[in-house]
C-alpha cells in the first residue's frame, strides 16, 4: 500500500467504519478514538498492507477496539442482568426507529457487531468472519440469534403500526 492509496482508503471508509464503532458504543468521543487508532494502526503498517484488503483491515481493528473497550467498561461498571424481561409496545406512538435502536443495545456486543455489519454495512459473511476473527457457521450463528432475539424483543409489528 502506499500514500495515495491510504489516502483513497481514509476518504472511503471513514464514516462507514465511525458509524459501525458509534452504533457499538454509543460514545462519539470513544469511536472517534477508536477509528483515529484504527487508521494510524494502518498508517504504521503501511508497507504490509495490501490495499485491496485495506477495508478489512480497518473494520477488523476497529472491532478489536471496541470489543477491547466494552470489556474494560465491563469490568469498571456495575453489571447489569442479561436476562432481562422482554418488552413488547402495544402504543402506537413509538418510534420504530427507535424501538429498534434500543432493542439493538441490549444484544451481546459479539452479536450486536455481527448484526451491524451483515444488516447495517452490508457485508458478507466471509467478509464478516474475517473482520471479527470468527467462523463463518458462527457468524450465522450470532446473526441468527440477534435476529431472533430482535424479533421477540420487538414483538408483533402489527402492534407497532
Amino acid at each position: 500500500m502506499n500514500i495515495f492509496d491510504y489516502n483513497k482508503t481514509v476518504d472511503l471508509y471513514a464514516d462507514a467504519l465511525f458509524r459501525f464503532v458509534l452504533k457499538n458504543i454509543k460514545n462519539k468521543e470513544k469511536a472517534e478514538d477508536i477509528v483515529q487508532d484504527s487508521f494510524e494502526k494502518m498508517w504504521k503498517n503501511i508497507d504490509k498492507i495490501d490495499a485491496q484488503k485495506a477495508k478489512s483491515y480497518l473494520f477488523t481493528t476497529a472491532y478489536h477496539g471496541f470489543i477491547d473497550v466494552i470489556r474494560k467498561e465491563k469490568r469498571t461498571t456495575s453489571y447489569e442482568p442479561e436476562h432481562e424481561k422482554l418488552q413488547v409496545y402495544h402504543s402506537p406512538n413509538h418510534d420504530l426507529q427507535e424501538i429498534l435502536h434500543q432493542a439493538i443495545d441490549k444484544l451481546p456486543p459479539d452479536q450486536k457487531a455481527v448484526v451491524l455489519l451483515r444488516d447495517y454495512e452490508g457485508y458478507s459473511y466471509k467478509e464478516i468472519a474475517e473482520i471479527t476473527e470468527l467462523s463463518e457457521a458462527q457468524v450465522k450463528v450470532y446473526i441468527f440469534r440477534a435476529r431472533t432475539f430482535l424479533k421477540d424483543y420487538i414483538g408483533n409489528i402489527s402492534v407497532l403500526i
